[in-house]
């Protein structure tokens, strides 16, 4: 059921979305992103780049605008390479009339891909910013360079509200192999929230991303628990519907979750009131074998001029 423009008018979308290697066409000597190149093998050219930045600004600006009416307020990001993508993305046709802002830090990652929060500026003000690295080690016992965790803490409508934007350890190398370093890394977000606790009585707290993991997977089950969260994303996850597709199935890696004080009704203040996953069809593959996934850049080294291997998700709040 969409709402009337009255109606609308408070209801606000929150966002994530992993945009599949987002680099620029330069090289960076400090890391790996030889493939993202004119002179690779997936010669991704300044044209190439222009595409996706365009495409992908298109995305952002339908994520949940059916029932708020308007952009997302907030909207967390992976894998982009540094300032400049992000720059680029919000000048893009879809975007450059927009008010969006952007918090990023340069992680250690050793491929360069960082996470971001972009924010409308209209609706929410930046208070505090700060990464915390996640201290992983490798099979031969050197430092596991991952993506720091963003946290960024600031006013949503005049109202105090945290977010914690993630993208956790892939399952590269095999999903039990790995799975200690997302338990790690699920164990530091529990810090951080433990870090705002002190600060604060009952903060509202947003936590979001790639989480490489699914709703039932022991590191977020684990985080749950110990925080009195709420995953809305639970529900999603089917056999016919997830945010990815690897080898015809399913997986739900991209989920936001939040503390349960979203769901108490106070005058000024922001209540959960629905989630989904945005697999409109423009976003997905409209032919072939792999017809209904996510529209991808690239597969392989063959491009294909898609958006992203991920669907954005998002929730929507209403403001009382």
């Amino acid at each position: 059921m969409l709402f009337s423009n009255k109606k609308k008018a408070n209801v606000y979308t929150v966002a994530f979305y992993n945009v599949e290697n987002l680099f620029d066409v330069y090289d960076n000597p400090s890391t790996h992103d030889e493939d993202f190149l004119p002179t690779s093998q997936k010669k991704w050219t300044p044209k190439r780049y222009a595409n996706k930045i365009r495409k992908l600004g298109y995305a952002i600006s339908k994520v949940g605008k059916k029932h708020s009416g308007k952009l997302p307020s907030i909207v967390g990001l992976a894998e982009v390479e540094n300032k400049s993508v992000i720059i680029d993305l919000i000048d893009s046709k879809h975007l450059k009339n927009t008010n969006y802002n952007f918090v990023h830090f340069d992680s250690p990652d050793e491929r360069g891909i960082d996470v971001a929060l972009l924010y409308d500026t209209t609706k929410f003000t930046e208070l505090r910013s700060k990464t915390y690295k996640i201290d992983l080690k490798n099979e031969f016992g050197g430092v596991d360079y991952t993506r720091d965790i963003l946290l960024v803490s600031g006013l949503f409508n005049d109202e105090k509200v945290h977010f914690i934007v993630n993208h956790w350890p892939s399952r590269r190398s095999g999903k039990d192999e790995t799975e200690e370093k997302r338990l790690i890394t699920s164990r530091k977000v529990s810090k951080i929230i433990e870090e705002i606790n002190k600060r604060e009585q009952n903060p509202k707290i947003i936590i979001m991303g790639d989480f490489n993991d699914d709703p039932s997977s022991k590191s977020l089950k684990s985080l749950l628990e110990r925080h009195d969260l709420f995953n809305p994303m639970e529900t999603l996850l089917s056999f016919t519907r997830g945010s990815l597709n690897h080898k015809f199935n399913w997986n739900l890696f991209d989920q936001i979750l939040f503390t349960t004080n979203f769901f108490e009704y106070e005058k000024g203040r922001h209540r959960f009131y629905h989630a989904n996953i945005f697999d409109d069809i423009f976003l997905t593959q409209f032919k072939g074998k792999y017809k209904g996934n996510p529209f991808r850049t690239f597969v392989g080294r063959k491009y294909k001029g898609g958006f992203s291997d991920h669907f954005p998700v998002y929730i929507h709040l209403k403001k009382h």
